[in-house]
């Protein structure tokens, strides 16, 4: 699992097994989460955003930037109110190495767990509430699913075109702001279903 909300032209990180084991906490995913979704916050504004207290999310925050999953705004803030950013760049969920032992498995399980269930949770408030955005904005959305037969091959060359006109948009709009602008989420779900109908 990947979180490209920073894409390319950064390089990928495949987070290594302190940084996975930093993450697996769900309020750092949901900090890590916001931070990717909406760019800089403070302690301030993250405890205002997830109900935790100041102290509560200073000490997730410095937690994180241990591992460089997030860092100081440089230039911005005082000694008493530090903005904090998830640095740009693609950022892989799992690691390989994890995969060999039971407790690296439940390490990135944990973390792909918490960080699908917010993002599902956003889905689901969408398709909820969505009827109350502006025209404009339920027109610029959509919520669909297909079903085509493919090879691993041809699944592969549909994941790396999407994934090429995700990134060329999240590049050329990254840093956009003004009127009108604000956070869109862009999902991708393109997975084999079990080979046996109604399996799991």
């Amino acid at each position: 699992m990947v979180m490209p909300d920073q894409p390319t032209p950064h390089p990928e990180r495949v987070l290594d097994a302190g940084a996975l084991r930093a993450l697996a906490h769900p309020l750092r995913v949901r900090l890590y989460d916001i931070l990717s979704q909406y760019g800089p916050q403070t302690a301030s504004s993250l405890a205002e955003l997830t109900g935790e207290s100041t102290g509560s999310t200073s000490y997730h925050l410095r937690a994180l930037a241990r591992h460089d999953l997030i860092r100081e705004v440089a230039g911005r803030g005082t000694a008493r109110e530090r903005w904090w950013e998830r640095p740009a760049g693609m950022v892989t969920l799992t690691n390989p190495e994890m995969h060999n032992t039971p407790a690296g498995r439940a390490v990135m399980e944990a973390v792909q767990s918490e960080t699908l269930t917010l993002r599902h949770q956003q889905l689901m408030h969408f398709a909820n509430h969505g009827w109350a955005e502006a025209e404009e904005w339920r027109d610029a959305a959509i919520i669909s699913t297909a079903t085509a037969r493919l090879t691993a091959e041809q699944s592969q060359d549909l994941v790396r075109r999407i994934h090429a006109l995700v990134d060329e948009t999240v590049a050329r709009y990254r840093d956009q702001t003004g009127e009108g602008v604000r956070p869109v989420t862009i999902r991708n779900d393109i997975f084999p279903l079990p080979t046996e109908r109604g399996s799991a």
